[in-house]
C-alpha cells in the first residue's frame, strides 16, 4: 500500500538518492524524458546491473515509478515537481571553498 510521506522522511530520502553520482546521474536524465533501462544505461556509461541497482533504489525512494509499456519498462520520476526540484537544486549558489570537502562522505548506503 502505497502511503505518503513525511515532510522529513520525503527530504531524506530525497537526500540520500542525491548522495549518489549514479543515482543523480539517473534523475536528470529523466529529468529530460522518460527512459528504458538500456538507454538510460547507455547514456549515463554504467553497466545494466549496477544501474538496475540504482533504479530499485530510486524506486524504493519514491523518486521514479516503472511503467510497463508492452515487454519493456520505462522509468519515469515519480512526480513532475521532482523535475523542478532538481533544477532549482542544480541552479542554486553554493558557497563551497575548493579545498573542502564535505565531512559527512562515508557511504550510508540506499534509502
Amino acid at each position: 500500500m502505497l502511503t505518503l510521506a513525511t515532510d522529513l522522511d520525503a527530504l531524506t530520502r530525497f537526500g540520500r538518492a542525491l548522495a549518489d553520482p549514479i543515482r543523480c546521474r539517473i534523475l536528470l536524465a529523466l529529468r529530460q524524458a522518460p527512459a528504458y533501462p538500456s538507454d538510460l544505461a547507455e547514456a549515463i556509461e554504467v553497466s545494466r546491473t549496477r544501474l538496475s541497482n540504482h533504479l530499485t533504489c530510486l524506486r524504493d525512494c519514491g523518486l521514479v515509478v516503472a511503467v510497463p509499456d508492452g515487454r519493456r519498462t520505462r522509468y519515469e520520476l515519480a512526480d513532475e515537481r521532482l523535475g523542478h526540484a532538481l533544477d532549482d537544486l542544480r541552479t542554486a549558489v553554493v558557497a563551497v571553498e575548493t579545498d573542502r570537502t564535505c565531512p559527512d562522505t562515508a557511504d550510508k548506503g540506499c534509502c
